[in-house]
């Protein structure tokens, strides 16, 4: 009988995950199947799970979710030999991969602008097709091309690793075209899973002060162990304006060079907005779910000089600088611990539930599922 894979496959909003089986495939000649060992649980992959995105970027239809993960080499294909720092591969590597796939013939990936891909991240097939596994919270997952791979060393454990291709990627990518420099104040709105990486990143990228906003006790702890100078607990400062007024005197009035939203809430555009200086630069990351909307007044960017930078995604040649990130830093931040709690696969609906956010408190940082 052919070898099988576990997936926890999603079929609706409200609705508990299915347990099912499916054969394992072989990879296409370029192609790679993975052993999935720890994928993380993503605030996209929430807004997908409650319903906010799903409709509109994957349609209706039974669907393996997740894309923050990591695992070992399963399957190689014929053409496979060496990862893309050319590093010999082979069945049983640790390996950390984009999520999605730059086509590499659009006029965006021309200009070497892969994060801007158009169709990076086609819609997630429906699981029952084959080759099935296109999704993290399964026990395999497939790659077609084996475009972006790169061998994990092994001094990083999962813990580290399973944010690399999502949250830690992410945040370094961002705070790069932010133009983040030494020295700067730099406000993040957001201890979670990616607000506590871009602490780490940015105190390793030379920061002056760096300020984090949350409002979940244990979360601001980590990022305060993770390089944080300044904590504001929104359950102490209120309101928005608490906040400005926070950022304000901590900065002589001028305002932040820069202030990142991490956290996906709209109603923090314009606050964060509101904390840079003028001549100073918004970075949006966190708002991913189409449709929602929030007022802002553009006159203030057109008589301040603000800039707003906006990313979805990276240029997958940041995933070696993320590792490299981990391997210098792993002694000095504890971003282990930025995954707080895991998770069996037939566990997944209690993850969901935990992790859950919207309207509530949750002290998890980053839950992963572990097949």
């Amino acid at each position: 009988m052919p070898e099988t894979g576990r997936a926890a496959i999603f079929t609706d909003t409200g609705k508990p995950f299915e347990i099912r089986e499916y054969p394992v495939p072989d990879p296409a000649p370029d192609g790679m199947v993975v052993r999935v060992t720890s994928a993380g649980i993503c605030g996209s992959d929430l807004h997908v799970w409650r319903g906010d995105i799903r409709i509109a970027m994957f349609g209706p239809g039974a669907r393996i979710l997740g894309h923050e993960m990591t695992g070992r080499v399963s399957r190689l294909g014929a053409n496979v030999r060496t990862d893309s720092m050319g590093q010999p591969l082979k069945e049983g590597d640790r390996i950390v991969y984009p999520y999605f796939t730059p086509c590499r013939r659009c006029y965006q990936c021309l200009r070497g602008e892969f994060a801007a891909c158009p169709v990076k991240y086609p819609p997630i097939p429906i699981c029952d097709n084959a080759p099935h596994f296109f999704g993290a919270y399964a026990e395999y997952y497939y790659m077609k091309e084996a475009a972006f791979v790169f061998k994990t060393p092994d001094e990083l454990g999962d813990e580290m690793v399973t944010p690399v291709n999502c949250a830690l990627s992410q945040v370094i990518y961002g705070l790069r075209k932010a133009g983040l420099k030494m020295g700067d104040t730099l406000v993040i709105q957001g201890a979670g899973g990616l607000g506590v990486n871009a602490t780490a990143v940015a105190r390793s990228m030379g920061a002056g002060t760096i300020v984090v906003i949350d409002g979940v006790p244990e979360r601001l702890k980590l990022a305060k162990e993770c390089g944080a100078d300044v904590l504001i607990d929104i359950n102490e400062a209120a309101t928005p304006q608490d906040r400005i007024a926070k950022v304000m005197g901590l900065t002589g009035g001028r305002g932040a060079d820069i202030a990142g939203e991490f956290v996906g809430i709209p109603a923090a555009v314009p606050e964060g907005i509101a904390m840079v200086r003028q001549g100073g630069t918004f970075l949006e990351v966190g708002n991913i779910s189409i449709g929602q909307t929030t007022a802002i007044d553009p006159s203030m960017l057109v008589w301040q000089n603000k800039t707003v930078v906006a990313v979805n995604m990276y240029d997958p040649a940041i995933l070696p600088v993320a590792l490299d990130f981990l391997m210098r830093n792993k002694d000095r931040f504890p971003l282990a611990q930025v995954v707080s709690h895991r998770y069996p696969l037939e566990k997944i609906d209690e993850a969901f539930q935990q992790a859950e956010w919207t309207g509530k408190k949750t002290a998890i940082a980053r839950a992963v599922i572990t097949p």
